[in-house]
Parts: structure tokens; C-alpha cells; sequence
């Protein structure tokens, strides 16, 4: 008997309402959104359903044309509509004093080119309330499922971080820098940056919130990590994570020349920084002046920091004593890379298996 998967699709008309078998996955796999595929003799289109981001094979008889237009392309949620143009920076944390609902659980292996990451999402150190007046999500366990190259490559140009997870900490925690708002809900240029402030998230002392799905994630340095590794500016950084890409990441401190151990202990900075002057003014520009509040305020400036347009450099570590390029979290914008040096793994652009089918709910921050 087949199991039958509940779609619920809030940015579609009622009429699109409607049961999917479980082959409906199966018929998307190896293929994009908006692609043609058939399940069970009828013709449809791939579509992104779920949290998860998993592609759909919706059949055609399903009313989807009623949906606007840019939001029906992924069936994703319709994006609030904010009009804040200028901020002054996160004003307020929820206190991390909340133990975890449950052990962490972590195992990475090596098989094959792969290095396998598994984990349930789950910290050691102590989280805040969720939900809270900026966040409505409770923390729910995860299955994770990540595949990383064990022997990655500097690829030929960099690839942009969209919204999607740009890696994961060695606790099982994903770092998530993005946030899915935009000004006017208009999803293109102008998107909120996540710790501006601009639009209440409910995020912590570790900068990090909850999705719809239970998922807790990284929007900033992970304070509580940091800590019970015991990052301090007297030594490189310990391993923090893997990129999706299969680099390492570390945080805050590495070596003065990152490939000499002896040239000293130094705090890593960005290139980035702020824009000056005013920004575009228009029916879907914000105007006003350049000053974090959106990604676009920021641009990279060539040897302005320590590190590139990544937030990498090439460096020898305790871990890698041969050489590896790395990513570096930063206290500077964009403390979370925007872009990977290498090819990021498919399974965090499609999400890992989450372990139940969602129906779509606005991404959270």
C-alpha cells in the first residue's frame, strides 16, 4: 500500500489542495525546480514543497496558476513585506540559559570521496526560550545527513551562499547567515541582513534561532560553541565546522602568515565594508543611507581585512599542517561567509533529509 504524503500549500488558491504519493520525490530526483516530470501517467512540474527544500513532482491538474507568480516558481510562502531602511544593529538577545531538550549527536565518517556528517541539530551548550516574541518555533530534534568532499578543490570561481545552510559545527548545529526578508517582500536585491536588526528574529546569545521546522541554526558567531572549545586569542582557532563545500572552518584568531605556525596568533578580518552615500531611491528601491541594514550595503574591498571575498585564506593549521584553504568566522560583517571557494555539496542546497515531509512554511530568518 503506498504512503500517501499531505501537501498543505499556503501560497496556493484552496483548490490546489491535494495528496501526493511518495513517488512524487522520486520523480524529481536529478532534476530542477520548474522541470517536467510524470507521476503515475499524468504530466506535472517540479516544485520545492518543503522546509526541507526537497523537489516535488506536482501533477498539472493542480490548480497552482492562481498563485503569484514569483512565488509560486518554488511554491514557497509569500515574504512579509517590511519598509524599515536604516538600522542600528541588533538592540536586544534572548538569554541563552535554557538547557538542551536533548543529548547532541554527532558522527562524521569517511566513505569513499565523502566525508559523511550525521547529527540531530541538538547543541551542548544552553540555547534561549523558543518560541519567543521574535521567534514562534519550538527546537525539534533533526536528522541530518550532510555528504562534504573529504578532499575538496578550490574551484574556478566562487559560488554565492543563497538560502541555505553554508555548513555545519562540529556539534551538529548548521550556520545559516541568511535571512528570508526582503524589503516590500519584493525577493531580489534588497534583502534584510539577518543581525541588522531591521526585523525582529528572536535570535539568542549564540545568534541563532529557530526555523518552522525545529531546526536551530547559526545566524552569527555560536558564543555557546566558541566557548566549550575554548576559543581564545593566545592560540589558533580548533576546528569549528565544515563548509558545505568540505572546508574547515575556524573562528575569530589564526596565524599572522596563515601558513607559517611561527609568525604569531592574530585576530582574522573581513574585507567587507559598509557603502557610503545613498542608496537607490524608487517604487521598489529603499533609499535612505547605506548602513548594514540590507546585504547589498556591504562590498568587498580588496585587501581591506585579512581575508578574501570568501572570508578565507589559504593557512597551515593544527589540523592541517600540510596547507588547506579554510573559512574564517569573523566579528565583522559577514561573520558567516556569503560565498564558498569550493563546489558546495548538493545535499545542503536541497537540504538534508529532515526525517518527516513539511508542508511549505515561511523560512524564519
Amino acid at each position: 500500500m503506498k504512503k500517501w504524503l499531505l501537501l498543505s500549500l499556503t501560497c496556493v488558491a484552496p483548490a490546489a489542495l491535494g495528496h501526493l504519493p511518495e513517488s512524487a520525490v522520486e520523480a524529481c530526483q536529478g532534476l530542477i525546480s520548474g522541470a517536467s516530470c510524470s507521476i503515475d501517467h499524468s504530466s506535472g512540474q517540479c516544485f520545492n514543497l518543503s522546509e526541507s527544500q526537497s523537489l516535488v513532482c506536482v501533477p498539472d491538474k493542480l490548480d497552482i496558476a492562481r498563485a503569484p507568480i514569483q512565488e509560486r516558481a518554488n511554491g514557497r510562502p509569500p515574504a512579509r513585506k517590511h519598509r524599515v531602511v536604516q538600522s542600528e544593529g541588533l538592540q536586544y538577545k534572548v538569554p541563552a540559559d535554557r538547557d538542551p531538550i536533548t543529548s547532541s549527536q554527532i558522527k562524521v565518517t569517511i566513505e569513499g570521496p565523502w566525508r559523511v556528517i550525521e547529527a540531530n541539530g541538538i547543541s551542548l551548550h544552553k540555547t534561549g526560550a523558543f518560541p519567543n516574541s521574535g521567534n514562534p518555533n519550538e527546537i525539534e530534534t533533526q536528522l541530518y545527513k550532510y555528504r562534504v568532499p573529504a578532499a575538496p578543490k578550490v574551484a574556478k570561481k566562487s559560488t554565492p551562499v543563497t538560502l541555505q545552510n553554508f555548513g555545519i559545527g562540529i556539534n551538529g548545529v548548521p550556520f545559516d547567515p541568511s535571512a528570508a526578508e526582503w524589503y516590500l517582500g519584493n525577493r531580489g536585491l534588497w534583502r534584510y541582513e539577518a543581525l541588522s536588526g531591521a526585523v525582529p528574529l528572536g535570535v539568542d546569545d549564540n545568534y541563532a534561532h529557530v526555523q518552522p521546522n525545529g531546526a536551530y541554526h547559526y545566524h552569527g558567531l555560536p558564543t555557546g560553541l566558541l566557548t566549550r572549545l575554548h576559543v581564545t586569542p593566545q592560540q589558533h582557532s580548533p576546528l569549528i565546522g565544515w563548509a558545505a563545500d568540505g572546508f574547515p572552518i575556524y573562528a575569530l584568531y589564526g596565524y599572522g602568515d596563515g601558513m607559517s605556525g611561527e609568525s604569531g596568533i592574530v585576530k582574522m578580518h573581513s574585507s567587507y565594508r559598509v557603502k557610503s552615500g545613498p542608496r537607490p531611491k524608487g517604487s521598489k528601491q529603499p533609499g535612505g543611507y547605506y548602513d548594514g541594514t540590507f546585504v547589498a550595503d556591504y562590498e568587498y574591498v580588496e585587501g581591506a581585512g585579512s581575508l578574501d571575498e570568501c572570508n578565507g585564506r589559504f593557512v597551515r593549521t593544527p589540523d592541517f599542517p600540510q596547507g588547506t584553504y579554510a573559512y574564517f568566522l569573523t566579528e565583522e560583517w559577514p561573520i558567516i561567509p556569503r560565498c564558498y571557494k569550493g563546489t558546495p555539496s548538493k545535499d545542503f542546497r536541497r537540504g538534508p533529509a529532515m526525517g518527516r515531509s513539511q508542508p511549505p512554511r515561511r523560512r524564519f530568518g
